[in-house]
């Protein structure tokens, strides 16, 4: 699904949310996100507040002296948008893409993160 949104930068462009799978484990949120045609140059993810947002940007390709005749493929940006709780440490957020598949790891902040308490002995 894509909505078009006019931006002077960008003229009209669809937007599309990409697809993502979200895992967690004791110390992380991972966050998959599969973006076609979009580079480490090319995406942009902010933290404003409590909203994380990914957007990735691609160029369209033309083809020289062909005139296209018939498209399944739409072209667009890809943007999403994520609440974040307090359990996340915002400052340790680390990003990677390769082929088309960003990757978000969102570290659990210390406080939240489950741990053993010793019991000792009294005396």
């Amino acid at each position: 699904m894509a909505e078009t949104v006019k931006d002077i930068s960008r003229k009209n462009r669809k937007i599309y949310a990409p697809a993502v799978d979200i895992f967690e484990t004791a110390n992380n949120i991972l966050v998959i996100a599969d973006m076609p045609g979009v580079d480490e140059k090319s995406v942009d993810i902010t933290i404003e507040k409590n909203l994380l947002t990914i957007h990735g940007m691609i160029d369209s390709t033309t083809h020289d002296n062909l005139e296209l005749a018939f498209s399944e493929y739409g072209v667009g940006d890809y943007q999403r948008a994520f609440s974040l709780s307090d359990e996340i440490d915002r400052s340790n957020i680390k990003a990677t893409v390769k082929d088309g598949v960003l990757k978000l790891v969102l570290p659990k902040s210390e406080k939240i993160k489950t741990r053993k308490i010793e019991v000792i002995k009294e005396t």
